[in-house]
């Protein structure tokens, strides 16, 4: 597969609309498992942590984009990266609430917070998923 996103346009063959199909379900199920699983550890983690709760999120969001980096170094088959990195991952990660997050931390004007939460989310992001990326490479590749 080529490094660009892997799973925009899943191919038909002879099997057509059937092999379509199971591309979407394969990919369902890996979304419901990692929202599942975001969830979880966030109701955990903020209970553990309530004055911290949106931690939950940095530590969510940092370690999809690690595990989605080492995911595509790894070569996996189209099911397989569609289950674990769009599926998975897309639903173990989240974009929304981070935004809704620092939209509260502006309204409340606890500006540190959110400057710091940004610079960390995406200051950081780009780095794990590389690193990820090569971890998976040196390893496995």
């Amino acid at each position: 597969s080529s490094l660009a996103w892997r799973y925009s346009s899943p191919k038909i063959n002879n099997e057509g609309d059937a092999l379509l199909m199971t591309n979407w379900v394969i990919v369902g199920l890996g979304a419901s498992i990692g929202a599942v699983g975001r969830y979880g550890f966030t109701e955990f983690y903020k209970k553990s942590h309530p004055e911290f709760g949106y931690h939950a999120t940095l530590i969510i969001n940092l370690s999809g984009a690690f595990i989605l980096g080492w995911l595509f170094a790894l070569a996996l088959t189209d099911s397989l990266y569609g289950f674990l990195g769009v599926g998975f991952c897309g639903g173990w990660t989240t974009f929304s609430t981070l935004n809704s997050e620092i939209a509260g931390q502006v309204a409340t004007q606890k500006w540190r917070q959110a400057l710091t939460y940004t610079a960390l989310t995406y200051g950081l992001g780009l780095p794990l998923c590389a690193l990820g990326w090569w971890l998976g490479n040196s390893f496995f590749g």
